[in-house]
């Protein structure tokens, strides 16, 4: 019986014997579990981090149809991000990289992912170098030449030539200028004005063209019926920007550009030389400040006092306010407008020549 119990004793030692070690062993693989997911996670908390930070811009450049996996790796290589795959598991859990776009990017070390993001999102590419040049409303082509001289690196003399030899622009406005030796310059009028951005490297040519191409856009824009005024007034498109030329370079008030242009097709209707200032203005290389009757007298084709109808072609660049004006004038009795002397820069307009003059007697008196 002894025996039996000395037995069954030592039997019961060795079962908790082992028990303990089973229990040591699962505590001991717990612990080392636990130490290993802790590392993990402290790993991943990591990589989430930026990188240190530099004032240093680095040029990422993703190509075209690359998928996020590429990108990541880039953004590794370039030391943007600690770990692509991680980076890679942070875009599958926020649901973005599907809308990545391809270009030059400037980024800096310590960007955090969301920055990064964004900006592959909204395209935030590096621009290149650009040509910048805005022709206002009004200029000649002599102007514009003078301004691309000075602001681009585009050279005067190559422009000008252009300007009076254009015939190769893939424009369809270009094709209605008129064969007309009187046309000081071809281009005239064509070119529309408005701020551009070119490329670096493009050519004076590039330049032309895009002009042309704009001017073709905004009369695009216009009411559907425009040619059909223009017809039944039995007016070009060329004559149309000659009239918007006057328009512009005579009305700096918006509200007056239909009542002149109304002015400017009564005078045609009755063949009354148009006398406007502007076109004898067009004659000097800069504008006076108040032509003497000499100048009235200069013999050009584009002088306005001594021929009537109108100039050859335009005498500046129109803006397309002053080409609704010319196609849609307003329907009045007017012949005559002078400028106000008030400072307003607006007109008094008359039906007859007396009355005119008492407008301009009203002008002087509130000019002193």
């Amino acid at each position: 019986m002894n025996n039996l119990l000395e037995q069954e004793n030592e039997h019961n030692k060795a079962k908790r014997s082992k028990v303990k070690l089973t229990l040591l062993i699962i505590g001991l693989l717990l612990l080392i579990g636990i130490g290993t997911a802790s590392g993990v996670g402290l790993y991943i908390a990591n990589a989430l981090q930026p990188v240190a930070a530099s004032g240093q811009e680095v040029r990422v450049s993703i190509p075209q149809g690359s998928g996020s996996a590429q990108i990541a790796k880039e953004l590794e290589t370039k030391g943007l991000i600690k770990n692509s795959s991680i980076f890679m598991y942070y875009l599958k859990w926020h649901k973005q990289g599907s809308k990545f776009q391809a270009g030059e990017y400037s980024m800096k070390p310590g960007m955090t992912f969301e920055e990064m993001i964004d900006k592959l999102n909204n395209g935030e590419i590096v621009k290149e170098d650009m040509i910048r040049i805005t022709i206002p409303e009004g200029f000649t082509i002599d102007q514009i030449a003078a301004k691309i001289n000075e602001q681009t690196p585009w050279k005067k003399e190559a422009f000008l030539q252009m300007a009076d030899e254009a015939n190769e622009f893939k424009s369809e406005t270009n094709f209605t200028i008129p064969d007309n030796k009187n046309l000081k310059h071809r281009l005239e009028g064509y070119l529309f004005p408005e701020t551009y951005e070119f490329k670096k490297g493009s050519s004076e040519q590039e330049f032309i063209e895009r002009t042309l191409q704009q001017l073709d856009k905004k009369l695009a824009t216009l009411p559907a019926d425009w040619k059909d005024k223009l017809k039944e007034r039995g007016l070009s498109v060329h004559q149309m920007l000659t009239i918007a030329s006057l328009i512009e370079r005579e009305v700096v008030v918006d509200e007056e550009r239909a009542l002149v242009s109304g002015v400017i097709q009564n005078r045609l209707k009755k063949n009354m030389p148009l006398q406007i200032d502007a076109t004898v203005q067009y004659l000097f290389d800069k504008s006076k400040d108040r032509l003497l009757e000499k100048d009235l007298q200069i013999q050009s084709p584009y002088n306005t006092y001594l021929n009537t109808g109108l100039p050859p072609g335009p005498i500046a660049s129109p803006s397309l306010a002053s080409m609704k004006a010319a196609i849609y004038p307003e329907e009045t009795k007017y012949l005559f407008y002078v400028t106000k002397k008030d400072g307003t820069k607006g007109h008094l307009f008359a039906e007859t020549f007396e009355a005119h003059k008492k407008n301009i007697a009203e002008s002087k008196k509130a000019g002193n």
